[in-house]
């Protein structure tokens, strides 16, 4: 039976911010045909529901009202936001790395990757590369490591190596696994970042790893930002500390792509 059959606006407007809200995206067209209207009247509909903040409008369809890209903010102010998410990411995410001796391993930048930097088990003999300014000062220290740094522009407001030098360096390099941040995970933008100089340094370091990790606390799933740097198949292993919307999760499984929570 068509679920819209007996629903007056006010109920199908809450039905599909239930929907929204339960599948993490839908479309105008699934809509449309879910409550027997017109695609017309659904993007009416979400305009409505926009203007009221009960979810984001996007092309297509639309999204939870949560997944507004969040502004960037300076390394600084994200290591103070969300820290203990953070930290239970790290600690998950560390046995699942299965580090050999004289493993390569390649971090990109990004507070939830500096996490698990800072657990990196000694006594290995790892070679660690990396784009972080801030993760290699943290790691240079430790005689039981080999650090490199990838060369280049250094952005700022994430302390990451940009440019021409670093893409040249991962151009010839393969490692045994990349762990890696994101700024927004999404089933039809993949993994996406607000910089494009920087997600051109994301995708160099995915094409150079043998096995990818994303480490994501649950604010970043579902967002969108400019550039997308991976699709979800790129994707070995998601950490994250929250069961992603139903939608994201299918497709992962789809995929073949693992997600664990601490």
């Amino acid at each position: 039976m068509v679920e819209g059959v007996r629903m007056n606006v006010e109920q199908r407007q809450q039905s599909i911010v239930d929907a929204v809200a339960r599948d993490g995206r839908v479309s105008v067209t699934e809509l449309a045909a879910r409550y027997d209207v017109t695609v017309e009247t659904v993007r009416r509909d979400l305009t409505a529901l926009d203007r009221l903040g009960a979810l984001r409008k996007v092309h297509g369809g639309a999204v939870p009202a949560t997944v507004l890209a969040l502004p960037e903010t300076g390394v600084a102010e994200r290591e103070l936001v969300g820290s203990t998410a953070k930290q239970a990411i790290a600690q998950a995410a560390l046995p699942r790395l299965h580090l050999r001796h004289d493993a390569t391993v390649l971090l990109d930048a990004g507070t939830t990757v500096g996490a698990l930097a800072r657990r990196l088990p000694g006594g290995l003999d790892l070679t660690v590369i990396t784009d972080s300014v801030l993760t290699a000062a943290l790691l240079a220290g430790r005689d039981d490591m080999s650090v490199r740094i990838l060369g280049g522009q250094v952005r700022g407001i994430t302390q990451a190596a940009v440019g021409p030098e670093a893409l040249a360096a991962l151009a010839v390099t393969r490692v045994d696994v990349a762990v890696m941040g994101t700024n927004g995970l999404t089933v039809e933008h993949g993994l996406s970042t607000p910089d494009p100089d920087e997600a051109a340094v994301k995708r160099a370091m995915i094409r150079a790893a043998k096995h990818v990790v994303v480490l994501a606390d649950a604010t970043k799933v579902g967002q969108e930002h400019l550039v997308s740097f991976a699709d979800l198949a790129d994707i070995d292993l998601l950490v994250t500390d929250s069961s992603p919307p139903t939608s994201i999760a299918a497709h992962l499984a789809t995929l073949g792509t693992e997600v664990i929570t601490p």
